[in-house]
């Protein structure tokens, strides 16, 4: 088991269902996500990070391999049953490629998004949850709104009042995805390390 997420408050049965060693290092195929006491380092790839049951019916998808971590450790009553979860992580900047990928690898399933509770995990969410159904986005930040193209569709939202939902009523899609946000922290990690 891993010292480190032992202090965190990681369960070592949770360690042991993500295969956490000595060291907390995840495979992204060819980049590595490196959690240490000093460093996260989350790449930047077309690649993803798997891990749970690829044929559940629910699919947690995050930046992180780390985040999906801390997300079910404080979620463990919500979720008894890990094994009826697939974790799946982007690395830093998700990819078209990679949404159409898990669309295509993980059909009538349903999804979680775990990103940030900041503008750019909410940003994040969107650009996922439009992928995830086929769509790529193209999201401008300006001033205090934010614009969001979608083929031929735009709509322009006010950055206090954007969120999935938002978007899903202004570009008139239904995504049926659903998003999970920490409550006082901007991760479900920073929850972890400082409570």
């Amino acid at each position: 088991m891993n010292d480190q997420l032992t202090r965190l408050g990681v369960p070592e049965a949770l360690q042991a269902w993500f295969y956490c060693r000595e060291k907390a290092e995840f495979d992204y195929g060819g980049a590595k996500e490196l959690f240490t006491e000093e460093l996260h380092k989350v790449p930047t790839t077309s690649n993803l990070w798997l891990a749970g049951n690829r044929s559940a019916s629910e699919v947690v998808i995050t930046y992180s391999a780390m985040e999906a971590i801390a997300f079910l450790t404080l979620h463990a009553d919500h979720y008894p049953r890990p094994d009826a979860l697939s974790f799946i992580a982007t690395g830093n900047l998700p990819s078209m490629g990679q949404l159409l990928w898990i669309r295509h690898q993980f059909k009538k399933r349903k999804f979680t998004l775990v990103f940030g509770s900041g503008l750019l995990g909410t940003l994040t969410d969107i650009k996922v949850a439009a992928g995830l159904k086929g769509h790529g986005t193209r999201i401008m930040l300006l001033d205090d709104q934010v614009r969001i193209q979608m083929k031929a569709h735009s709509c322009l939202l006010p950055v206090q009042q954007i969120s999935l939902y938002a978007f899903e009523k202004a570009a008139g899609l239904r995504t049926g995805i659903r998003t999970r946000k920490p409550n006082a922290v901007g991760t479900f990690l920073d929850q972890l390390r400082y409570g």
